[in-house]
């Protein structure tokens, strides 16, 4: 599987903005597939991820009733809803495949896109 991220800008604290992530590979609807977020001078960690059927959610705390994961299978797209952003959402954001039941480990996920960056201005 081949992930693209597309999406990032420049926004202001308080305003949206919705990540996409396209998948090439005929296999995309077996794995899940996560969003994580690096931060200048930390380390990688976890945002969202969603189940291979979009039946289950799960998402950092930070980001919890903010951000929406969601997929489209037959487009082979995942996506990230981001509102009510905050300076410290400011990350790369990275899509990532994986096939394991490890939702929050990016160790658990063996596809990862090149990463958008999303800048919120306060």
């Amino acid at each position: 599987v081949q992930l693209q991220a597309s999406g990032g800008g420049l926004v202001q604290t308080g305003g949206s903005l919705r990540l996409s992530c396209a998948a090439s590979g005929r296999r995309f609807s077996i794995y899940k597939m996560g969003w994580f977020r690096q931060a200048p001078g930390k380390e990688r960690e976890f945002v969202a991820a969603i189940t291979w059927s979009g039946g289950s959610t799960h998402y950092a705390d930070s980001v919890t009733g903010r951000f929406t994961i969601s997929r489209d299978n037959a487009k082979k797209m995942v996506y990230l809803q981001m509102n009510r952003l905050k300076p410290e959402d400011t990350a790369i954001y990275y899509c990532a495949a994986g096939g394991s039941s490890n939702y929050y480990d990016p160790g658990a996920y063996g596809y990862w896109g090149q990463g958008t960056l999303v800048t919120v201005s306060s």
